[in-house]
């Protein structure tokens, strides 16, 4: 019974006639794995509840140690979206800004190779 196979309540009802539990000791253990399981299900919902945090995602965002290569590869990428999106709306202001950081972007890059 110990797998994870379905057991039917015979089965059950079977082996706590083995371990010759009364009434009560069958009670109380009932009552310890009803408050394990709520126990379990408030963790994860706490967990949930953090893991959606912006600390969460900044401490998890620290814990990658990108090198400035990485993060500058990640800055052009989201520059070059934007820039795609400022073209299409003819906002030519904005991608003049944009072409600008770019230029930095590209000359931390051309630093590391």
């Amino acid at each position: 019974m110990t797998d994870n196979k379905r057991v039917s309540n015979k089965q059950i009802l079977d082996v706590l006639k083995e371990l010759k539990m009364n009434e009560a000791e069958l009670n109380v253990l009932a009552i310890k794995i009803v408050s394990r399981m709520v126990k379990l299900k408030s963790m994860e919902d706490w967990f949930d509840h953090v893991n959606k945090s912006e600390l969460a995602w900044n401490v998890a965002y620290q814990d990658l140690e990108l090198t400035e290569e990485e993060e500058a590869l990640g800055e052009a990428a989201k520059l070059m979206t934007l820039m795609n999106m400022f073209q299409e709306d003819e906002q030519y202001e904005k991608c003049a800004i944009i072409k600008g950081r770019m230029a930095q972007v590209n000359k931390i890059l051309r630093k590391k190779k």
